[in-house]
């Protein structure tokens, strides 16, 4: 069977699939949508087809559409090298396993699955789909949303619904957060202390805390503004020391801040207050 007819097949049977030229890659942009003229692929962020009506977009092209393989997409399977086909198009997960040890590790760790041989190892495929993932660990690719896999053949054995074993496989690990460098609280002026209880400084430390970790866009802005206010409040006296410093770093890490942002933002909150 031609690669074709065999996408015509596939299709047909609710499989999303895709010409792959030489190299297994899918084809290069039509004049139509190079450069990004298209506007882009409408759909990158979340699961899904591209508009475009060629098969242009690797694994956004994907389609179960027989007509627009056998018309519009004839001229690409002509030169077709294989069929590749959206894994989580169909409701599915690829875990790939590219050698030996893969696989051994596989067999040892997942459920039994239906399995595909390839070239150097193994495709385990799972009925289910999630975000993919490449290099979950050494030679193991995960191919799912937003990914495509060469079409190798049906393979054998019963499809295992998606185990946890392999969900787990694309979660980091939380990165530490990177304490504050020392020396970045400003010496206070002399006298007393306008801030009559310790509970008073807890208070201010606690809420900038809570608008930093509840912010869900703009947390730059809202970083820089919770560290202006603290040192607008606290900073004047020499109340803040650097633990009370780290705290406020560690929750702008907790969003995804680096520490050179964090540092940032705190060098333009005192430039901002002439400290």
């Amino acid at each position: 069977m031609n690669t074709r007819a065999l996408a015509l097949h596939l299709a047909a049977g609710g499989l999303p699939v895709l010409p792959l030229r030489a190299g297994k890659v899918p084809f290069g942009n039509c004049p139509a949508c190079t450069r990004n003229k298209c506007g882009g692929r409408p759909n990158m962020k979340i699961p899904g087809r591209c508009a475009c009506p060629l098969p242009c977009h690797g694994w956004a092209a994907a389609t179960t559409g027989t007509h627009r393989h056998a018309t519009e997409w004839a001229p690409y399977w002509e030169r077709a090298a294989a069929v590749a086909y959206h894994p989580g198009g169909a409701g599915l997960t690829v875990v790939d396993l590219d050698d030996a040890a893969a696989i051994g590790w596989a067999r040892a760790t997942l459920p039994p699955t239906r399995t595909v041989p390839t070239t150097r190892g193994e495709h385990w495929i799972y009925q289910g789909a999630m975000p993919s993932a490449n290099g979950v660990r050494p030679g193991v690719d995960v191919k799912s949303h937003m990914a495509y896999a060469r079409w190798l053949g049906p393979g054998e054995g019963t499809m295992t619904v998606l185990p946890a074993e392999v969900r787990a496989l694309i979660v980091k690990a939380p990165v530490p957060a990177r304490r504050a460098p020392s020396g970045l609280a400003v010496s206070g002026a002399g006298g007393a202390c306008p801030h009559r209880t310790p509970a008073y400084l807890e208070r201010g430390l606690t809420m900038a805390e809570q608008r930093i970790t509840a912010a869900d866009s703009g947390v730059h802005a809202t970083v820089y503004r919770a560290f202006l206010a603290v040192l607008a409040t606290h900073g004047r006296c020499g109340c803040l020391t650097d633990t009370h410093i780290d705290r406020l770093f560690t929750a702008a890490q907790g969003k995804g801040e680096s520490l050179r942002h964090c540092t940032d933002a705190w060098a333009n909150a005192r430039a901002r207050l002439g400290m």
